[in-house]
């Protein structure tokens, strides 16, 4: 009978474990708390160009209405080169103003007398959009590459957060000689978690870079398509000029 007191204290020890979310980081091995961490680093970086991603694409839409419903006014192509084209405010902007640049200085050394200069400057006009268009993308897509690693990887950083947990659990239990699921139950729930915080930082990584590149992809077709109508417009005023 006096064996139970000291059982129920025992019991008492290991019930006291805090199984909450900030305990379970606390109670974890040193090298757990280094995974958890840099998972929770890596999601919080994750939700900040999601956000700003997001963000921009709904800005660059806006402004790509904005342009296009100026382009195809019936003004001026010159008047409008006038008033964006020393600072363009969006990549289909500077795809214009990178074209009228080129076009200007053409015509302002005599560029477009022959047919062979003008089939030239024509190729130089599409090269220099096309360079603008890769430039501008290149641009808008920065940090895509580690929404793609977050959520290539982040598991697997976890799951190796869990498997170094575990084995700690298990070191624990054969020192202390106890398999009861009150010792057990404590260091795998701090193992688990850190496997928890790998799909809670890859799951919207993964989800938000399907989502955005599909989205950029459209944008970029966007691009191209009006790249090719100015290339056709410039093709045309040549012509006309022959």
């Amino acid at each position: 009978m006096q064996g139970n007191p000291i059982d129920a204290a025992a019991l008492g020890g290991v019930v006291s474990h805090d199984l909450s979310i900030l305990g379970l980081f606390l109670q974890a091995d040193i090298i757990v708390k280094v995974v958890m961490l840099l998972l929770l680093a890596a999601s919080f970086w994750s939700w900040a160009v999601i956000f700003d991603k997001l963000m921009r694409l709904r800005r660059l839409r806006r402004d790509a209405v904005a342009f296009e419903e100026s382009f195809w006014s019936g003004g001026s192509l010159d008047d409008l080169y006038d008033r964006i084209g020393a600072r363009p405010l969006d990549p289909m902007s500077a795809i214009f103003a990178a074209a009228m640049r080129e076009w200007r200085r053409s015509a302002a050394k005599g560029l477009t007398g022959s047919d062979n200069l003008r089939a030239s400057l024509q190729d130089r006009i599409e090269r220099v959009m096309g360079v603008t268009l890769g430039r501008e993308m290149e641009r808008l897509e920065r940090f895509m590459a580690y929404l793609a690693t977050v959520g290539s990887t982040a598991p697997f950083v976890g799951l190796f957060g869990t498997v170094w947990g575990i084995m700690n659990s298990f070191q624990s239990i054969a020192a202390s000689k106890n398999t009861s699921l009150a010792v057990v139950a404590p260091g795998i729930a701090e193992a688990l978690f850190a496997t928890a915080l790998g799909l809670v930082a890859a799951i919207p990584a993964v989800v938000a870079y399907n989502k955005l590149s599909t989205d950029f992809g459209r944008y970029a077709g966007r691009l191209e398509a009006f790249s090719s109508e100015f290339s056709a417009i410039l093709s045309r005023q040549l012509d006309e000029k022959a």
